[in-house]
């Protein structure tokens, strides 16, 4: 808040899918989830096992020449989530203004009480599942209550050092409110769950 405007000036992708268990073991060789399942996204990943996920995945590709010198894996700035989860919206959630068991995998919204499979629930109108719930995605900036009210419009991201690291998109152990597309979360970088 408040809600404003920003551009992108570089163009950026983002996968579908939060990084699922198998995916993150094939990079990193282990897998610190506490609710296990191949498909199901990885948790208990700290920021900095993000980043190195990222960094670890970003060598393997310019390597194996799938990813051209200069392009990189890495977290998306707080602002690039937004508008991928958002794809073209201004409503409470992707789809609309409210959370229902059918968009989501959240708390009270379904009977799982854990993660779920990636790409269980529809996409947005982007292509992008799990935006909502399941597991948090870490984001690039650091977290500042106030950025937003004073910040840049222009590629914003907060790489001003504090406490904590941004966390979007809430988890299975949200409530609707939490999942909302506009709701900041936080937490430090070393915390993993």
């Amino acid at each position: 808040m408040p809600v404003h405007k920003v551009t992108f000036s570089r163009p950026f992708w983002m996968a579908e899918t939060e990084v699922t268990q198998s995916q993150y073991l094939e990079i990193l060789g282990s897998d610190p989830s506490h609710y296990k399942g191949d498909q199901n996204p990885v948790d208990a990943v700290s920021r900095q096992d993000a980043v190195e996920f990222c960094r670890k995945l970003t060598a393997r590709e310019w390597q194996a020449g799938r990813l051209q010198k200069g392009y990189e894996y890495m977290l998306p700035t707080e602002a690039q989530w937004e508008y991928a989860c958002r794809a073209g919206t201004n409503s409470v959630y992707s789809w609309g203004n409210t959370l229902s068991p059918e968009n989501a995998n959240w708390n009270h919204g379904n009977d799982a009480n854990q993660t779920v499979d990636v790409g269980q629930f529809p996409p947005n109108s982007w292509g992008f599942h799990d935006m909502h719930g399941n597991v948090y995605e870490w984001c690039e900036d650091w977290y500042d209550g106030n950025f937003y009210k004073n910040s840049v419009k222009n590629n914003p991201v907060n790489t001003k050092k504090a406490t904590y690291r941004v966390l979007r998109g809430g988890s299975w152990s949200n409530y609707a409110a939490s999942c909302r597309v506009a709701n900041r979360s936080r937490n430090t970088p070393t915390y993993g769950n």
